[in-house]
C-alpha cells in the first residue's frame, strides 16, 4: 500500500501544472535526479510559506548535486503561477533571496551548521541527505528503486519555525515527522 501512495505522490505533483520539456516528457523512464528536480520544483504548489513580496520564487541549489542541469531546463515553467528564477548558490551567505533550496549530497558533513545558517522565514529546505529531516531540515527526497517508489519525509517542526506549512494533500502521501 505505501508504494502506491509514494507513486500516487509522483503522479500527483508531475501531474500539477506542465510537467517538464519535451527531453524529461519522451524519455522511457526518468532519471532519479530528473524525478527530484521536478520534486523539488513543484514544491512550491503544495506549500504555504511566508513571501517576500510578488517577486518570481528564486529556486536555489547549494553544493554539488546533479539536478542542476534539469532545474535550469524547467526554469522557464511558471511556479506559483509566477515565473521562477534557479540560482546555484557556493556559500548558505547568497540564500537571502531564495524561496526554496536544494541542499546537495556534498555538504553532509557541516549539515547541521548549514541548517542553522539557513534557519530564516519562508525558506523551504530540501535534500536527498539520507536522514536530512531529522537533522533539522524540512523536506528529505529519496526515489528507491522501481519497486520501492518515491520516498518523501517531512519535518514539520521544522517547517513550522520558519512559517511553513504543507498542504494536506502533500502531507497524507508523506512520510511526517514532528521532531
Amino acid at each position: 500500500m505505501l508504494q502506491g501512495l509514494r507513486l500516487t505522490v509522483l503522479a500527483t505533483l508531475m501531474a500539477c501544472g506542465p510537467l517538464a520539456p519535451p527531453a524529461f516528457a519522451q524519455a522511457p523512464a526518468a532519471s532519479e535526479q530528473a524525478l527530484k528536480a521536478v520534486l523539488f520544483y513543484k514544491l512550491a504548489l503544495f506549500t504555504y510559506r511566508e513571501r517576500s513580496g510578488d517577486d518570481a520564487p528564486v529556486l536555489c541549489t547549494l553544493g554539488r548535486t546533479q539536478l542542476d542541469e534539469a532545474l535550469r531546463s524547467l526554469v522557464d515553467t511558471p511556479v506559483e503561477g509566477l515565473p521562477s528564477r534557479f540560482r546555484a548558490l557556493r556559500s548558505p551567505g547568497e540564500a537571502s533571496d531564495c524561496a526554496f533550496i536544494f541542499v546537495g549530497r556534498s555538504e553532509t558533513d557541516r549539515l547541521e551548521r548549514l541548517l542553522l545558517e539557513l534557519a530564516r522565514p519562508g525558506l523551504v529546505t530540501v535534500s536527498d541527505i539520507p536522514g536530512f529531516a531529522r537533522a533539522g531540515g524540512m523536506v528529505e527526497l529519496g526515489v528507491k528503486g522501481r519497486r520501492d517508489g518515491l520516498a518523501i519525509v517531512i519535518n514539520r517542526r521544522a517547517a513550522r519555525g520558519a512559517g511553513v506549512e504543507f498542504m494536506a494533500q502533500l502531507l497524507r502521501l508523506a512520510e511526517v515527522s514532528d521532531d
